[in-house]
């Protein structure tokens, strides 16, 4: 048996910036540990690239900003002030500061320092000095005081500074400017590199080279300026590496899905006839969108190249009827469809939803917890295509599991699984066709960076009947009101959800734990309440699942297990405890679990005050609108791409350069360069082909240049 291809050395050019960041002159054991603790991970040391890569957050211009009276709160000034005073901490009076009296001509301002000495204080600060001080204005009982000034030089050391002084984040006992020397020194270390963007593209966006962009923002000429909205404006250095990277992480993705779809293959539609006699057989009319979407998969069923779809669609929009429909059209075509969901929970109610209504087909469940005759009964009907629809959890992917003529594989909630597992499930069949679906909308720039190697159907309808939820911010002071409602609405029948953010007390965060709120909650209402999380086996799960379906609990206190494809129509109240700890998307997902069945629906957002800004500007989303789409922007702008769909997942991309918020226009421009470039040039060949080989690797995007090497 021969040896799967190796992937290609990384060019010998980039080995400097791959080097350890601790070879960098002036790092000593002392600091060594600070850059690891900074850049590093537990997987690799720090290196030279990401140095380079962590590009300032901002800048200190040199020159003089005004007047201590008019100097603005909170921001990087630096100003020119004479000592006229000393205020040195009294003895015995612990820990407190040694305060220095400054002035200028329209005011004065006390400089404050925690534990210096005091001679150290008044060497640097001499009585009567005239001295340059750069640092953060703040308000202190009413009075205007800087503590620790970043700066405090005189004539000559104000004629030394750089124009601008770049501002790092940083960590414990490694300072910005420390960074900044370190970044100077990795600068000098930078390579000759092949240009891989298209010069005419630069020359027209007034762009620089890679090395020269990194120049810029590592000694920046001006300090950044700010936009109207309080952020700061890109310059062309920062709009040209964020370019660079966008470009790496679609072309990746080109690459992946030129691979995906190479190979031979196959029509998997057949007459229409079965997928249509179970469209008519519903019990409710296809919305637009859903037809839409039923036509543009079976198009690509019929075609004879390999669907790669991704299905995404709003709480409740219909995506199982969607992917019934396109499995019934691989049966017709007298092949299997498999359906893979992230938890058995899910995996067993979407057996029941398909058995509902899939009339002729035959479908079976796999999961890890089957008997072992019940799983060699169901692997042996499979085999031999007794079986049309097999849905499952990960067990899918065993060995074991034989398919006799795989034809579509669908992956519900694509966000909880990797690429990885995706090809491994399409492995299982010749020519699999691929649709994956997720629940939690995505902006289009988030869903470029993260299924950019697919195409995309959108459900953005609800079906008919579909009740509006009315969203409530309550504070916890008024958690005994809320548990009295709840009582009348267990008298009058209704169903009710109640999330924690945890399963048990911890000491360290004070929130509410599941398995405590459950016992507050059965002292009111007895063995009418349920209880169902993460860490209970699976079959005490799925048995408290079933009671709460049913009626015979009424209450079911949850974490957010229950987050994603629940279905329990008769809920219709939703209480979210600490909603201010969760992001808007989940929000949005377990709010989504009621207004399901005919009866109005209610969530409440149960939440400890005070608000931080964000926190109230999330909630605040949350109770005006129920577009999950306009929900997904608006966390994107809150929080950025890197938390949208939660921690970084498998498969998300993690930008170090690009900022989505700022830079997403740019990103549909990376994604037509890197199809016109595979088309063009499908080995990168050519001398820009090289180049951009150069670029993958210095963005780690290796998994493409082991494509490109195994042919």
């Amino acid at each position: 048996m021969s040896e799967p291809p190796r992937p290609p050395l990384r060019p010998s050019l980039l080995d400097p910036l791959f080097a350890p960041a601790r070879g960098l002159p002036g790092v000593g054991p002392k600091m060594a540990p600070m850059i690891e603790r900074l850049l590093g991970t537990p997987e690799r040391p720090a290196r030279i690239v990401d140095l380079l890569f962590h590009l300032p957050q901002g800048g200190v211009a040199r020159r003089l900003l005004g007047s201590i009276s008019e100097a603005p709160p909170g921001e990087p000034v630096t100003l020119g002030v004479t000592v006229t005073g000393y205020r040195p901490p009294q003895a015995g009076a612990g820990k407190r500061p040694y305060r220095v009296l400054v002035e200028d001509p329209t005011g004065d301002i006390t400089l404050v320092f925690f534990g210096m000495p005091a001679p150290r204080v008044e060497k640097m600060l001499p009585l009567g000095s005239h001295r340059y001080i750069t640092g953060r204005i703040d308000l202190w009982d009413g009075h205007r005081q800087m503590v620790h000034p970043s700066r405090i030089v005189d004539e000559a050391g104000l004629a030394a500074l750089p124009a601008v002084e770049p501002v790092y984040g940083a960590t414990e006992g490694l300072t910005s400017r420390a960074i900044s020397k370190l970044a100077h020194a990795a600068l000098d270390r930078l390579p000759t590199l092949p240009e891989w963007q298209d010069p005419a593209w630069l020359a027209k966006n007034a762009l620089p080279t890679f090395a020269d962009a990194l120049r810029a923002e590592h000694r920046p000429e001006d300090a950044p300026l700010p936009a109207p909205d309080g952020t700061t404006v890109a310059t062309p250095a920062r709009r040209r590496l964020a370019y660079d990277e966008l470009l790496a992480s679609q072309l990746a993705l080109a690459l992946i899905r030129a691979r995906s779809r190479r190979g031979p293959g196959r029509a998997n539609a057949g007459d229409g006839q079965l997928s249509g006699r179970i469209e008519a057989a519903l019990p409710f009319a296809l919305t637009g969108a859903q037809s839409r979407a039923v036509a543009e998969i079976r198009a690509d069923l019929a075609s004879d190249r390999r669907m790669l779809r991704l299905l995404q669609g709003d709480v409740g929009s219909g995506k199982t009827a969607v992917a019934l429909l396109a499995m019934a059209s691989a049966v017709e075509a007298g092949r299997q469809a498999a359906l893979m969901a992230p938890t058995e929970i899910l995996a067993r109610q979407h057996l029941d939803r398909l058995t509902a209504m899939a009339g002729p087909l035959r479908i079976r469940l796999l999961t890890g917890r089957d008997r072992a005759p019940e799983r060699r009964a169901t692997l042996a009907d499979l085999a031999e295509g007794q079986v049309d629809i097999l849905v499952g959890t990960h067990a899918l992917f065993q060995e074991s599991v034989a398919f006799r003529d795989l034809g579509l594989a669908v992956v519900d909630e694509q966000h909880r699984f990797g690429v990885h597992q995706r090809l491994a499930l399409s492995a299982k069949g010749e020519a699999v066709d691929i649709l994956v679906m997720t629940a939690t909308p995505i902006p289009r720039t988030l869903a470029l960076t993260c299924f950019g190697d697919m195409d995309v159907s959108v459900l953005d309808e609800k079906p008919a009947g579909r009740q509006p939820i009315v969203t409530r911010l309550v504070s916890t002071d008024r958690l005994d009101e809320v548990v009295a409602a709840l009582g009348r609405a267990i008298a009058s029948g209704e169903r009710i959800y109640w999330i924690c953010p945890l399963v048990a007390e911890s000491e360290y965060v004070d929130l509410a734990a599941a398995e405590d709120r459950f016992a507050d909650l059965a002292q009111a209402f007895g063995d009418r309440v349920g209880l169902i999380h993460g860490k209970m086996p699976g079959p005490e799960k799925d048995a408290a699942m079933e009671r709460f379906a049913a009626g015979d609990t009424r209450v079911l206190v949850a974490t957010t297990v229950v987050e994603v494809g629940v279905d329990v129509p008769e809920a219709t109240i939703m209480v979210i405890e600490h909603a201010e700890r969760f992001g808007l998307a989940q929000l949005h997902q377990l709010r989504g679990r009621v207004g399901r069945g005919a009866k109005p629906s209610t969530c409440l957002l149960v939440y400890r005050g005070p608000l931080g800004q964000v926190a109230r500007a999330r909630l605040e989303t949350l109770r005006e609108t129920e577009d999950g789409f306009r929900i997904a922007e608006e966390d994107l702008r809150l929080r950025g791409e890197g938390e949208v769909l939660g921690t970084r997942q498998s498969g998300l991309a993690a930008f170090r350069l690009a900022r989505l918020e700022s830079d997403g226009d740019l990103l549909e421009v990376a994604r037509d360069d890197a199809r016109l470039i595979v088309e063009r040039d499908p080995g990168l060949k050519s001398e820009r082909g090289k180049a951009l080989r150069v670029l993958l690797y210095l963005f780690e995007r290796d998994a493409a240049i082991r494509l490109l090497s195994a042919g």
